[in-house]
């Protein structure tokens, strides 16, 4: 038997295709069924690979006397909060203003209005931990409402007053100042944690956007004594020692469990190895330290192995479960390693401190990977090179890695979602260019040729596709980070294709979710209304659809000299100001949004036949340091159809590719040789 769910795409609501409960998609369908029959809804979000998630389900979806509660009171519903980020936000809002608190499975109860009355998380079969079973909150919230409408209904209310008064209380006003990012990079140093790395306590999330503000502070001139690289270095090396990052396939999780980010909540999601991707290897191009182009390429080469498709779009997450039990996968037993090394290997076994009894910090009885030494302690304890010792662990994590592919794999979300596509597709395309890796170039112009040939469908951008088929619905952040994208790989080839065709989306960006007060909705002029029309201006795990629209803003008026994109970016900037001032943990893509428009942004238009070595060597030279504020079109003459406006009026000087250094579509002399090109690049540094 099967409900409703067994005709969507979603892998999540796929998974609770066979439960007993009579569960329905978000649709006209269940919404009217509510109305007909005065039943309140049960709205359950999550995701796929959501851990526990699949503990509720199990423990409740699955258990016929608990569907049946829900089938005779409620008319229940299924979300995939990946799919529907309008309803994931406004549904949370809710359940933090009930409990103070949010996480997923999102549980809450609404009218058939659509009103929340009730709300929660994870509840459990049994009352533990202080809170009531689910069956208790059945029972006692369908009596609520057959017996106590009137409080019922004031209870809703009150919580949508407050999403009310949220949504038009969120934004600052002001403007933002150079003050604004002095302040924040203040409040980011003072907090952050010198003992184990990052922010926060357990447990503890990678802050990749927080890291990438920090790299533009110290790139500008913000960090006179490099406090801002030395934190950022700190946490990229407590995160990269293993635990979170694993050091067998590459790749991260998406957060520690507790502070030593030893044991990780073991799905991997796309945004986070995207994110996570551009820290690291902007910190390798200002350090040139290999460790980090290390986590960079086996990154890439995780997400090549385990989430690329063969269309080219690169699927959503790994579930953290196998076999049913979290982490089987990642973890080990001694003699596991022992078997599949084929010896006992003293400077692997000294590297992640493995001991009889598991790793230095076991977790429940297995190993998890952790480096306990560095590459230079192990050179002075086993007398060998300290630039010998990663090729040698790397030979240990291979083996492993190898034995590794023989276990039942976690589940895998195999939609893809636009924006987090575009996150994806800029960290390839960035790679590409920074390491100079034409496997890279190419799995970034794949991604892009089939989201711009499968997931625009009569002109119109869609936000999830799986096996073929599209969503109708689309928001600001797929929009958003597709631009960027887009923007990045056309600064990798330099194929006027991306460029002409993140122009058109900026216009639909604009014409689809402009709000007039300034800034943007999160969904679309003609997109179905619930309770509210969501505008979210925090970052969180992903950026802002905002703060990239304003990024997005920001880089195409420097390519195209359009003032009015450029006005729309100041205005949106100036609704976070105090805010991102005072919090910019959670407000640190809008941070660097403010760093590239507030810096001198240098715009360079080379101008040359594209074969000629000269033009090879003009983006050595470019590319050879972390230019953050930089945008840089290229082309030969005649002008490609669609070519940037920067490249318009350049002529060749003498025949011989030409460099323009410009600001503000202000050019300085044009120069034909890399060391001139040096010197106009290094000047009021």
């Amino acid at each position: 038997m099967t409900n409703q769910l067994a005709h969507t795409t979603s892998p999540y609501l796929l998974q609770h295709a066979g439960n007993p409960v009579d569960w329905y998609p978000w649709g006209p369908e269940a919404l009217q069924r509510a109305r007909q029959e005065d039943k309140p809804i049960f709205l359950s979000i999550g995701y796929a690979a959501c851990h526990w998630c699949h503990v509720m389900a199990h423990e409740s979806f699955e258990d016929p006397a608990i569907a049946a509660l829900m089938n005779q009171h409620y008319i229940n519903i299924k979300v995939d909060r990946e799919e529907r980020p309008d309803l994931d936000g406004i549904y949370m809002s809710a359940v933090v203003a009930f409990t103070g608190q949010g996480g997923w499975p999102m549980s809450v109860f609404l009218t058939p209005d659509l009103v929340p009355f009730y709300g929660g998380t994870y509840f459990p079969p049994r009352p533990r931990y202080g809170m009531p079973s689910f069956h208790e909150v059945l029972l006692a919230l369908a009596d609520y409402w057959h017996n106590q409408r009137d409080e019922v209904i004031q209870s809703g209310q009150r919580i949508l007053d407050a999403l009310l008064q949220q949504k038009t209380g969120n934004a600052s006003g002001g403007s933002l100042t150079p003050e604004t990012t002095r302040q924040a990079t203040r409040i980011l140093l003072s907090s952050y944690d010198w003992d184990h790395g990052g922010w926060g306590t357990a447990p503890k999330f990678p802050q990749p956007m927080a890291l990438g503000f920090l790299l533009r502070r110290h790139h500008g001139s913000g960090d006179p004594n490099a406090q801002s690289l030395r934190s950022v270095q700190h946490a990229l090396d407590a995160m990269s020692r293993g635990g979170m990052y694993d050091v067998v396939g590459g790749g991260f999780a998406r957060y520690s469990t507790d502070e030593d980010w030893l044991v990780p909540h073991f799905e991997k999601m796309l945004y986070d190895n995207a994110q996570l991707t551009s820290a690291y290897l902007h910190a390798w191009q200002i350090s040139r330290e290999p460790r980090y182009r290390r986590v960079v390429e086996e990154t890439l080469g995780f997400v090549q192995r385990e989430l690329l498709a063969p269309q080219g779009g690169f699927y959503s997450s790994l579930d953290a479960d196998s076999e049913g039990v979290e982490g089987k996968f990642y973890v080990w037993t001694l003699d596991e390693i022992h078997a599949t090394l084929g010896e006992v290997d003293a400077l692997f076994e000294s590297a992640y401190g493995l001991t009889q009894d598991g790793s230095h910090g076991g977790w429940e009885g297995k190993i998890v990977l952790q480096r306990v030494a560095t590459d230079e302690e192990l050179a002075q304890r086993f007398a060998i090179p300290a630039a010998e010792i990663p090729a040698r662990l790397a030979q240990r994590h291979a083996q492993l890695l190898s034995q590794r592919t023989n276990r039942v794999r976690p589940g895998t979300d195999d939609k893809v979602l636009t924006s987090w596509n575009g996150l994806m597709l800029s960290a390839f395309a960035e790679g590409a260019r920074s390491l100079e890796n034409s496997t890279y170039l190419q799995v970034a112009q794949c991604n892009a040729d089939f989201i711009l040939r499968e997931m625009l469908v009569e002109g119109r951008l869609q936000r999830s596709w799986r096996q073929g088929q599209t969503s109708p619905e689309v928001f600001l952040e797929d929009y958003a980070a597709l631009i960027l994208g887009l923007l990045e790989l056309y600064q990798s080839d330099f194929n006027p294709r991306w460029f002409v065709a993140a122009q058109a989306l900026t216009g639909e960006m604009i014409e689809q979710f402009h709000d007039p007060d300034g800034g943007f909705f999160d969904t679309t002029r003609d997109a179905e209304t619930v309770l509210l029309r969501p505008k979210d201006l925090q970052d969180n795990a992903t950026p802002s659809g905002n703060a990239l629209a304003t990024e997005a803003l920001l880089k195409m008026a420097a390519f195209s000299d359009n003032e009015e994109w450029l006005q729309l970016a100041e205005e949106s900037l100036a609704q976070v100001a105090g805010m991102a001032a005072e919090y910019p943990t959670a407000f640190s893509r809008w941070l660097s949004a403010a760093d590239f428009y507030q810096s001198k942004t240098r715009q360079i238009a080379l101008i040359g036949d594209p074969q000629d070595p000269q033009m090879a060597e003009f983006l050595l030279e470019i590319r050879s340091v972390y230019r953050p504020n930089t945008v840089v079109a290229a082309a030969g003459l005649p002008l490609p159809e669609g070519s940037p406006a920067l490249l318009h009026d350049r002529p060749m000087m003498d025949g011989k590719p030409t460099a323009y250094v410009c600001e503000g579509f202000v050019c300085r002399r044009p120069v034909t040789s890399v060391s001139e090109l040096k010197e106009l690049l290094n000047a009021d540094r």
